[in-house]
């Protein structure tokens, strides 16, 4: 691809590219310290679960590498200070939790004496954390060709590609692994209202890669699962519970319920770092509010009325029930899920 979403420099700066100037213009912007990378999290310049976990994990970088600490407990006193900061940048993607979590684990081990060691070690784990979903999203989109028809026509939620991960894409990495295995698919893209990842982000990414596709509204799936044939559904996750159930991108819920009634197959693709054995259902994940502003404005033009009552959820939680089947690194999950994730992650 000829963009990255995150990108380590030398010279210890982490250079994002910024969402929200899509696809109109390519912006890259450089952070310096972990208060700036946790306000790009939140306003969202960098968003998808894995690239915000590897994001996390650089804005710790940052922090170790630009710390003024002259011994090792006041650096890991500084990386825990940091962390506190992105932890406060958005609940929902256990991804951000998980990387925070690696990185300080890390930097814990009594063998790393120097501050240089500790710094390079911290570095180190970003880097391995950044890798390491490359390789992911790759596998992912393997263990999935055999669901993908050679003629099949998908509907994706949201956005899922490189631009929400280090590189190639967790659900979009299925379409993209399926189209370049030679599978002609044809992509229906929901416009994911309000904040319009799929019209703004997936579609520039599909068009970047030759994938036939069309935009559609949030609220015209059910139509086309009606009356055209649609082979699957493919939407990607922030946090998949114990249990099964799901949480993603606000639409998801919809998607899937329609999907049923329709008799679509409705798969989630997840690494296995969304996987949370730790919530035991979707009752127990915190759904991130948004800016009322999201909402009544676009482009910076008000489109609502003066003072009317907003609700605007980042997320909302698929029950799983509604779910064929969860795509993960390590193979695809079916029901019953309480049972086999469990397996899954024990191997």
């Amino acid at each position: 691809m000829t963009y990255r979403t995150l990108e380590w420099l030398d010279d210890g700066i982490l250079r994002l590219l910024d969402q929200r100037e899509l696809p109109a213009r390519t912006v890259y912007l450089d952070y310096t310290d972990a208060a700036g990378v946790a306000e790009a999290i939140r306003e969202m310049v960098v968003r998808g679960a894995p690239a915000i976990g590897a994001t996390a994990a650089y804005g710790l970088a940052l922090a170790a590498v630009h710390s003024d600490a002259t011994d090792p407990d006041g650096l890991r006193a500084a990386l825990q200070a940091a962390a506190e900061v992105l932890r406060r940048s958005r609940p929902t993607a256990v991804n951000l939790f998980g990387a925070i979590d690696r990185v300080l684990a890390r930097a814990a081990d009594p063998a790393l004496a120097s501050v240089e060691s500790l710094r390079a070690a911290v570095l180190d784990e970003a880097h391995r954390i950044a890798e390491e979903d490359i390789a992911t999203n790759r596998q992912i989109g393997l263990n999935a060709l055999p669901l993908v028809p050679d003629r099949a026509t998908i509907i994706h939620h949201c956005n899922t590609g490189a631009l929400a991960t280090v590189d190639y894409g967790t659900a979009l990495g299925i379409i993209r692994t399926a189209h370049e295995h030679g599978k002609q698919v044809y992509v229906l893209v929901d416009e994911t209202r309000p904040r319009l990842q799929g019209a703004r982000l997936t579609s520039w990414e599909l068009k970047n890669l030759g994938i036939p596709h069309r935009v559609i509204a949030d609220g015209a799936s059910g139509h086309y699962m009606r009356t055209q044939h649609v082979d699957l559904c493919v939407v990607g996750c922030d946090r998949v519970a114990a249990n099964g159930d799901t949480a993603n991108k606000i639409g998801t819920y919809n998607l899937a319920v329609v999907a049923h009634e329709n008799g679509v197959p409705f798969y989630i693709a997840a690494p296995t770092t969304t996987i949370d054995l730790s919530t035991r259902s979707g009752d127990e994940i915190e759904i991130e509010e948004r800016p009322a502003r999201e909402m009544t404005h676009i482009d910076g033009v008000q489109i609502t009325p003066d003072g009317v009552e907003v609700g605007n959820p980042a997320f909302d939680v698929t029950p799983a029930r509604y779910i064929t089947a969860i795509i993960t690194e390590r193979g695809v999950v079916y029901p019953p899920f309480e049972e086999n994730l469990r397996k899954l992650l024990a191997k």
